[in-house]
């Protein structure tokens, strides 16, 4: 066999592993799907960052501050659902393709025109702006590249651009990128902060048993090194780390986490998907009383029973044990998905402490045992916990105070809902008409809606939260008022009419508008507070037209608002 064969053959051999390695981390295909936008694509908002409550489950796309945007389809399919609500996703399309994925484009501002008029008319059916719709494998085929719909600023968007996502056929989010949509990013993740945290009555840190903030200093090489720590128990790293792609100065989600203790690893956490049933264990993933109180987003590098399935693998769920008199180095590695890495150094001396340290525990008449049911009466209120609530067992406050419900500090994450009553009885019928639970906000503990269920004399809510709540009253009716018309106007050369809907108490609840008394479909934008109805939908075809609005809130104060417009 001649030798450039042997050296062919033994360069294949050393190059196939490493090639086929690369290729089985990513069996996602490369070349399906397209950009959604025809513009240069620019992130705001990156796959899996941490959000309030939830992971981001896609990536958010610029669209230079504008709406209007031509959204692409990415890959051949058919429209197998379409979504419009006041919040959230607000209009919201899914196409399903042939590979089993599904594309998700959310925030537009109108669907293309064969899709518009197909939600329009099931809007009209219905007599309702807000809809979700799930069209036959045959009603609406879209083409790779093809326009879909125009980007836009709706539903619970902070500014525009487009929302995308690709799903599997479970329906857990993917990050796009892994399937070739490409962002460019050469800038390494950027560390803000590192803390320990002594797990245990008996671990300590520098001497003490509560968490630590730690000094970072920054490496000539990008990289960062603590100061030299001492320890002594069970104890657990987190970061408060993120990600800066080039084109865009935001601050996003980073792709990767891993540690390594004396070199080996013992923790990977890989934010590639997940599942939107664990979305809410983010709570326990981050240090949730930290965030609540400083507003930091410390990611915890240890499993602490938060059941997410971005943790790939762990040693001891990501604990370390330090031992007296041993030394160790422990790194910590945060990627993107370019794989630009920033390292963190921690060297820890292990010292047992000299005194042994008691835990100064805040205790109340009242105990949470998190896997048990847990009601709390006192007077004419009542608090009902289910099992698994909570993660952990704790003291919880408690105390009512005339109607204020006093329940301690929105600090402890929760898995689920919990259920407030009131008994009602006390009031006059007239008054239990008007009255809501509030949440008490802000410094100036200003209430804000949370519920108003009515079982006879008990109102009641769900939340998830702990704080201070107390009974509303709400008597104060809606105001409406017109945008860009008055009464008795000429309005042939309007594409739109616009009205400001609004309420100072419990919150609009619902609206209806009619124009000569048929039903005409208004969008709700909550954040301008304004209705638009557009007059290409041919509701208001007489020269002379009678436009009525009602609104009602949450308590059921309504007003009707009733004008005179003309059109030729």
């Amino acid at each position: 066999m001649p030798i450039f064969v042997m050296r062919l053959i033994l360069v294949f051999l050393l190059v196939t592993p490493t090639f086929f390695s690369a290729q089985n981390q990513n069996n996602y295909p490369q070349d399906y799907f397209g950009s959604p936008l025809e513009i240069p694509l620019i992130l705001s908002g990156t796959f899996a960052e941490l959000r309030a409550n939830h992971f981001h489950s896609g990536m958010d796309i610029k669209t230079q501050q504008r709406v209007g945007l031509k959204v692409l389809a990415a890959a051949d399919g058919f429209v197998s659902r379409i979504k419009v609500q006041h919040y959230g996703y607000g209009k919201a399309l899914y196409i399903t393709h042939p590979n089993g994925y599904t594309t998700v484009y959310a925030h537009l501002s109108e669907y293309s025109p064969e899709i518009e008029a197909y939600v329009k008319k099931h809007q009209y059916d219905k007599e309702s702006y807000e809809i979700e719709l799930f069209p036959h494998t045959q009603d609406l085929i879209v083409e790779k590249g093809s326009v879909v719909a125009y980007s836009g600023n709706s539903g619970g968007s902070g500014g525009p651009h487009l929302h995308f996502e690709i799903r599997n056929k479970e329906e857990h989010p993917i990050n796009p990128m892994l399937f070739g949509i490409d962002i460019k990013d050469t800038t390494r993740p950027l560390i803000s902060s590192i803390y320990v945290y002594p797990i245990g009555d008996s671990s300590t840190v520098n001497n003490a048993n509560t968490r630590q903030k730690l000094r970072l200093t920054p490496q000539n090489n990008g990289d960062y090194i603590t100061e030299s720590i001492e320890a002594y128990g069970t104890i657990g790293f987190g970061v408060n780390t993120t990600d800066r792609q080039d084109l865009a100065g935001n601050r996003n989600g980073v792709y990767s986490i891993q540690a390594f203790l004396n070199g080996s690893q013992n923790l990977d956490i890989d934010f590639s998907k997940f599942s939107f049933d664990e979305t809410i264990q983010l709570n326990r993933f981050i240090d949730y009383e930290h965030y609540k109180t400083k507003g930091e987003r410390i990611q915890k590098l240890y499993n602490d029973n938060n059941g997410l399935s971005i943790f790939k693998s762990d040693v001891n769920n990501g604990y370390l044990t330090i031992e007296d008199s041993i030394s160790t180095v422990y790194k910590i590695r945060v990627s993107d998905f370019k794989r630009n890495d920033a390292w963190i150094t921690i060297p820890i001396k292990g010292v047992k402490p000299k005194n042994e340290f008691v835990k100064n525990e805040t205790t109340t008449p009242y105990y949470i045992y998190a896997n048990s049911a847990t009601n709390l009466k006192e007077g004419r209120v009542s608090v009902d916990f289910a099992s698994n609530t909570f993660y952990d067992d704790f003291h919880i406050d408690f105390k009512v105070k005339n109607d204020t419900l006093f329940l301690g500090e929105d600090t402890v994450p929760m898995k689920k809902y919990f259920s407030i009553s009131y008994d009602i009885s006390n009031y006059s019928e007239a008054d239990r008409n008007k009255l809501y639970i509030a949440r008490l906000v802000g410094y100036r503990k200003y209430p804000s809606y949370e519920g108003a269920t009515r079982k006879g004399n008990i109102l009641s809510c769900s939340t998830r939260g702990l704080g201070t709540f107390a009974l509303a009253r709400d008597e104060t009716k809606p105001t409406i008022t017109p945008v860009n018309f008055r009464k008795d106007q000429w309005l042939s050369n309007y594409r739109y009419l616009k009205i400001k809907i609004d309420d100072s108490g419990s919150g609009i609840s619902n609206y209806r508008a009619t124009v000569n008394d048929k039903w005409i479909l208004t969008e709700y934008d909550y954040k301008t507070k304004t209705l638009t109805y557009d007059f290409n939908d041919g509701v208001s075809t007489n020269t002379k037209n009678n436009l009525k609005v009602i609104v009602t809130d949450n308590v059921g104060n309504s007003t009707t608002f009733e004008s005179v417009f003309y059109r030729k």
